[in-house]
């Protein structure tokens, strides 16, 4: 089965995708065509609301292709404010090192299920959103639509630093993790090991997953 992606999601994909190809030419784009019935909708309920222009449409194999697509200028603004992180999509993302059990099996079984449970937001690491193209392209589209980061630094994994820095740099919330004992004794790089770190353990899962969630609470604003 398919993952479900939200409209809005969609919506913000759309407008992506369309304002990359203009971008790519300077001109709209020729023929532009939806092989699935809700980004159809989507697709359509943007160049009703103004977001996307489109001068004719035609049929080719049993679906509707759109003639001479392009963004409005409300579109373009949506465009480059998600090109500045500015957008945020209903998820999380996680930067971590992989093929840790103990770290993976923390995150799968605890931290992932009590966000979305207590929070209402998904969180996904890089395999989540894995799918053809530049792997570093992808990871910056997801850390840009994320509505916070968390970045895990027990290993000093050199791709958690960039992926929240990336983050910090757009203005995104990072909070950081690690696990006790490695911070204790050798805690963070010097650039993070100044900023608020919640530490975990194997044998206190419970009490980690209270104060992160507490945390992300305070920095989203979300005090329901």
């Amino acid at each position: 089965m398919a993952e479900f992606v939200s409209p809005s999601k969609r919506a913000l994909d759309l407008i992506r995708r369309i304002g990359d190809e203009v971008s790519k030419s300077n001109e709209p784009i020729e023929s532009f065509s939806l092989n699935d019935e809700l980004s159809l909708q989507v697709f359509e309920e943007l160049v009703s609301r103004g977001d996307i222009s489109v001068q004719s449409f035609t049929w080719g194999s049993g679906a509707k292709v759109y003639l001479d697509v392009n963004l409005t200028l409300e579109g373009w603004e949506q465009f480059e404010r998600e090109k500045r992180g500015e957008l945020k999509g209903n998820y999380g993302f996680i930067a971590m090192q992989f093929n840790d059990s103990e770290l993976d099996s923390l995150i799968a079984t605890i931290v992932k299920p009590a966000i979305k449970d207590r929070l209402g937001y998904d969180l996904i690491d890089l395999r989540d959103a894995a799918r053809a193209g530049v792997i570093d392209n992808i990871m910056r589209i997801q850390i840009r639509d994320a509505a916070f980061v968390i970045a895990d630094l027990t290993h000093d994994n050199r791709g958690a630093y960039w992926e929240s820095g990336y983050a910090e740099g757009l203005g995104k919330p990072v909070v950081y993790i690690c696990e006790r004992t490695k911070f204790e004794n050798a805690s963070s790089h010097f650039d993070t090991n100044h900023c608020t770190t919640i530490t975990w353990s194997k044998d206190d899962p419970a009490g980690f997953i209270n104060v992160l969630i507490a945390t992300l609470r305070r920095t989203l604003d979300d005090y329901r």
